[in-house]
């Protein structure tokens, strides 16, 4: 039976990581990483973002920018302490003495080619999100452009070159998504979704209930790029530019401000049961269906080790729900 979501809001919101999940509450974050000897660390940290305690993080449409520009410190943080887990792990690892001395040789070789791949894969993904920028900003215009001497009306380039940036976008997704290693990633971030959606129902954190809840969620930040894509296409219809390199620049430069009203919107549509902003959800919780898969048992206690390393779900539940479901249950299988 699956756990349904009764909008209850946690304050709680996080990211999938190499082998992890990352949670934050308010000013506090965790980092929960699976080894390969199968245990997990947790890392717990602050982070207060930029201008923290300033007023302009509370001006609607400006506040998203700085909440955009602190998810991707943040982001960036916590895959750098998930990589070095594994290159840690790998550098330092020593054979024993007393074996072979072509042991050790292959033994050396292995580590070192398990951490130069954890490295390429952190430095593959940073690669990946500059080329993302420039596919989805420049490409789509420089393709519309190319229609300019067909189609007269702005309108219909500007719609045009909304529909390709959508188009490549999920292109990209389902490209990356074949990888092995973003299959995994993805399996996290359903975890990550499923433990606030365990939560904000009102059931016990456990792997029993959270395999159980939905692995979509309203506010996940690839709905948040949808949001963006779809703010494009109206704002940049307003662009009369004719240079083309300005064109593009402005696009780029216009991204901070079109992430400030794609989270206003966002956040609408996650806290409103307004049936104009449930429509509005529902392409974002479409794309999470390609951004997001079913986690294993393993998975599910990494996103529930990060979670209480910062967060009194019992508290939380005890004070939104008056109970807590689902905890009794976990308790009997457990015998």
């Amino acid at each position: 039976m699956k756990i349904q979501a009764l909008r209850h809001y946690s304050g709680i919101g996080g990211q999938a990581v190499l082998e992890g999940v990352m949670m934050r509450n308010k000013d506090q974050y965790a980092v929960s990483v699976r080894r390969e000897n199968g245990e997990i660390a947790t890392d717990v940290g602050e982070f207060h973002g930029l201008l923290y305690g300033s007023v302009f993080r509370q001006i609607p449409f400006l506040r998203g920018i700085f909440v955009f520009l602190d998810s991707l410190s943040l982001g960036y943080r916590s895959l750098n302490y998930a990589s070095s887990i594994f290159t840690d792990e790998e550098t330092h690892a020593q054979p024993s003495p007393h074996k072979a001395s072509a042991e050790k040789t292959e033994t050396d070789k292995n580590t070192k080619s398990k951490a130069h791949e954890t490295l390429f894969g952190v430095a593959t993904f940073v690669l990946s999100l500059a080329i993302a920028l420039i596919l989805f900003t420049a490409l789509p215009f420089l393709i519309a452009s190319l229609f300019s001497k067909f189609i007269r009306s702005d309108v219909l380039l500007s719609l045009l070159e909304g529909a390709l940036r959508i188009f490549l976008f999920i292109v990209y997704i389902r490209l990356i998504a074949q990888m092995e290693d973003t299959k995994r990633l993805f399996a996290y971030h359903g975890a990550e979704h499923k433990c606030i959606n365990c939560l904000e129902s009102g059931h016990a954190l456990n792997v029993a209930n959270v395999r159980r809840a939905s692995r979509l969620h309203r506010r996940c930040g690839s709905s948040f790029l949808l949001f963006v894509m779809l703010v494009s296409i109206v704002l940049f219809f307003f662009i009369r530019v004719r240079s083309v390199p300005y064109r593009i620049l402005i696009r780029i430069l216009l991204i901070p401000l079109i992430s400030g009203i794609s989270y206003e919107l966002i956040l609408l549509a996650a806290n409103s049961d307004f049936i104009l902003w449930r429509l509005l959800a529902k392409p974002g919780l479409m794309l999470q269906r390609l951004t997001t898969r079913e986690p294993d048992d393993s998975m599910i206690e990494v996103g529930i080790r990060s979670v209480e390393a910062i967060f009194d779900w019992r508290s939380y539940l005890q004070d939104a729900f008056g109970i807590i479901r689902g905890e009794e249950e976990a308790s009997d299988q457990s015998r």
